[in-house]
């Protein structure tokens, strides 16, 4: 029999019959062997996710010394419980994490943890399987960077003599105490877990039906992708397609293992996510369409930029001195783009424009806000001549103007960077150019 490490996210978790579902998919398959949970989520569009309210308790408990929203958190879970049957001292649990969350005067990674470590409890109950703290397995040293592979250690030996287990996602340990993965972060767990005990097959249940070839809130009943490598899986995820958390390629990719993402409410559609970048495509030259908005552009101009040495170490040292990530770096002769995520120079452009033009002495330090970056990913593309042109044809035909183009060295993408207000036409007129017509 093989091992199969199933992740289900929040909106597969948000109440009790959403876990009794949950249960009966986990006792289908005897391969269901590691159980990896997300905090409960929303039970409809005007609720809230258990994660929200407990980040919100975090602060009040800061700010005032007491965190009211507790009770609706506390109610949430008693609900669950009772719902469930489930034989857990819920109320000591709570009180328990309630105490915490003022004696810490709000630490926010402990609070936001507790929605997963609770789930993880009550599923664990309800299926017979034995509760292993990811506090215990997954460790941040203590700047908080994740140790790959102390944790793959220790997971190992934690769980080779454990048959079946339920391990709440999200979170780790630092010496000094918890430590959460970014929002999303269930996704990694559940892909450390896989590396761990050498599963056969990564699920990751979620309330979609897997990857779709481009945003259905754009594009009207855009295909579902069954099959794709994890370069194009980092790619889309990357670049806008949030179903599964950018980073949690990483650990099963290391061991080759293939990733099945899954719905929850309807387990019979599902795209795979595979290591070979050789898989059958039937032809497919594009595999998806992701993009994101609200980027900025600082375009840096000095002439014979090209012959000065440390130019650009010079310029990405100011923003690694302001904690500033870049997105794409477009260059030319006398020119340099920094593309920025606009959020990430929240309150530090000025100062930092004034530190760039210092640093290297430039002619012209200027500013271009509101771009978005629409990515065309597919490993089809590789050596496949005209698909640039086509993708710029399709957008000159819809009126769009080009502001910037970057091709990544592995010919998988094409990135392309637009005025916000023309992202959604522009995924359509890509969309019908590739998808429709392909």
């Amino acid at each position: 029999m093989g091992i199969k490490v199933c992740k289900f996210g929040g909106t597969s978790l948000a109440d009790s019959a959403a876990i009794e579902r949950v249960a009966g998919i986990v006792r289908a398959d005897g391969e269901r062997k590691y159980i990896v949970v997300s905090a409960p989520g929303k039970r409809d569009k005007k609720d809230e996710k258990v994660t929200d309210l407990l980040y919100r308790c975090a602060d009040e408990a800061r700010q005032t010394g007491d965190c009211p929203t507790f009770l609706l958190i506390k109610k949430r879970f008693k609900e669950i419980v009772k719902g469930l049957k489930v034989d857990i001292d819920m109320e000591g649990e709570l009180e328990r994490i309630r105490e915490r969350i003022i004696s810490s005067r709000g630490d926010r990674d402990y609070a936001a943890s507790r929605g997963e470590y609770l789930n993880a409890l009550i599923l664990a109950a309800k299926l017979g399987y034995e509760f292993v703290d990811a506090a215990d397995i997954i460790k941040f040293d203590r700047k908080g960077a994740f140790d790959s592979e102390y944790t793959n250690d220790l997971a190992f030996l934690r769980l080779k003599n454990i048959e079946r287990a339920v391990i709440p996602g999200f979170y780790g340990s630092t010496p000094d105490g918890i430590k959460t993965f970014s929002r999303g972060g269930s996704d990694i767990t559940g892909s450390i877990i896989a590396r761990a005990v050498g599963a056969d097959l990564y699920e990751n249940w979620t309330d979609v039906d897997g990857f779709l070839t481009a945003d259905p809130k754009i594009v009207e009943n855009p295909k579902l992708i069954d099959m794709l490598s994890y370069r194009e899986l980092r790619e889309l995820s990357y670049m806008g397609a949030f179903v599964l958390h950018s980073e949690a390629v990483f650990p099963v990719r290391k061991a080759n293992i293939p990733i099945e993402i899954k719905n929850t409410f309807h387990p019979e559609r599902s795209t795979k996510i595979v290591a070979a970048e050789d898989y059958d495509r039937t032809g497919k030259l594009v595999t998806g369409i992701a993009g994101k908005k609200d980027f900025t552009v600082i375009f840096i101009e000095k002439q014979m930029m090209n012959s000065e040495l440390g130019f650009c170490r010079r310029v990405l040292s100011v923003l690694e001195h302001y904690e500033i990530s870049i997105e794409h770096i477009p260059t030319g002769i006398d020119t340099m783009c920094l593309v920025i995520h606009s959020e990430e120079l929240d309150g530090k452009l000025d100062v930092v424009l004034d530190k760039i033009k210092s640093a290297v002495s430039a002619d012209n330090v200027s500013v271009f806000h509101g771009l978005a970056m629409i990515a065309l990913v597919g490993h089809g593309m590789k050596n496949r001549i005209g698909t640039a042109g086509r993708l710029f044809s399709a957008l000159g035909r819809a009126g769009i103007n080009v502001r910037m183009i970057d091709q990544g060295s592995s010919e998988i993408n094409i990135i392309v960077g637009i005025d916000n207000k023309d992202y959604e036409n522009a995924i359509r007129a890509i969309y019908n150019e590739f998808l429709i017509n392909p």
